[in-house]
């Protein structure tokens, strides 16, 4: 039996969600834990299901308290690199939540060093089924052209939480859709492979009180494919989309909806798209990362490329 040694630093609604997935997994296992929780303020009291989760309260401005198995950084963007730098010395792997950075414009050996330990940046549309089923299934060697689309509502993404005061509505904090759904972006070049060119507009066009881009769309492609991709923050209802445009066939797929169309075929398939079960999905393959049972295909320098495209401008 193990007994895990973890940090959370930040412990907002994702850091609260990883935080569950985390100690279920490690109960199931036979395992035990130990949780340590760097917070910004002690002023607000943790929710009980947090509180009964959590050995131990530190300030973010204390020195770290000891090494850890693992440290997941759930705070926001902005404090992402500050924080990796100051742990990085005191674990033996890293969790970040996306986007890696709230820049790509970081220093090569500050990668490298983060890249020495299985730094894992989270990408949790990869574990989808129905992007599993593509990234498996899809003859990737006939695929011409891909069309991804994430739009939906900003104040509807966390109910009883004003959205204005969200890190998504601003900028200084790592907000704006450009990286916030940085999502897409990761799932095309994991899928697809990484474009040569990329072009971008980004911008604030609705009536949104934020002061981060709620708008992002892109052109790119490679030597293989053309892509085109929309982002935005205002769109009434939840569409989230990815056309395959190959020479056999026009697919369709839902990832919200959970289904996958050939539209010439006329073929549907349909799949569970639960959100918390590919979410623990990738909670168990960042355990087999850490643990070296397997690669780590999601690492801080894949993290900083694809960032860097999420900024391509016109």
């Amino acid at each position: 039996m193990k007994n895990y040694q973890i940090a959370f630093v930040g412990m907002g609604s994702i850091g609260k969600r990883h935080l569950n997935n985390v100690c279920q997994l490690i109960t199931s296992q036979g395992n035990t834990h130990s949780i340590d929780l760097y917070r910004s303020s002690m002023t607000r009291e943790l929710p009980e299901d947090v509180n009964a989760l959590v050995s131990n309260q530190y300030l973010c401005s204390q020195e770290v308290q000891r090494e850890y198995d693992m440290v997941f950084i759930t705070n926001p963007t902005s404090l992402h690199l500050d924080t990796a730098v100051k742990f990085r010395p005191f674990t033996k792997a890293f969790f970040i939540e996306k986007p890696v950075f709230g820049s790509f414009e970081v220093d090569e050996q500050i990668v490298a060093m983060l890249d020495e330990i299985p730094s894992y940046v989270a990408c949790p549309l990869r574990y989808n089924p129905v992007l599993q089923y593509v990234k498996q299934s899809v003859e990737l060697e006939k695929v011409i052209s891909v069309r991804a689309m994430s739009s939906s509502y900003l104040p509807d993404w966390r109910p009883g939480q004003d959205y204005r005061e969200t890190y998504s509505a601003h900028t200084e904090l790592g907000g704006g859709v450009d990286i916030d759904l940085i999502h897409e972006w990761d799932y095309l070049t994991w899928i697809f492979g990484m474009p040569t060119e990329c072009l971008g507009i980004a911008g604030r066009f609705s009536n949104l009180e934020i002061n981060s881009n709620d708008t992002a769309l892109y052109v790119a492609k490679n030597d293989k494919i053309t892509y085109e991709l929309h982002l935005d923050y205002f769109g009434r209802k939840t569409q989230r989309t990815l056309d395959i445009f190959t020479q056999d066939d026009t697919i369709q797929c839902d990832i919200v909806g959970g289904t996958v169309t050939y539209l010439k075929e006329g073929r549907t398939l349909d799949f569970n798209s639960e959100r918390n079960a590919f979410q623990m999905a990738e909670i168990q393959h960042f355990f087999d990362v850490a643990e070296g049972r397997t690669e780590n295909d999601s690492n801080v320098r894949h993290g900083v490329q694809v960032l860097k495209l999420t900024k391509s401008k016109i």
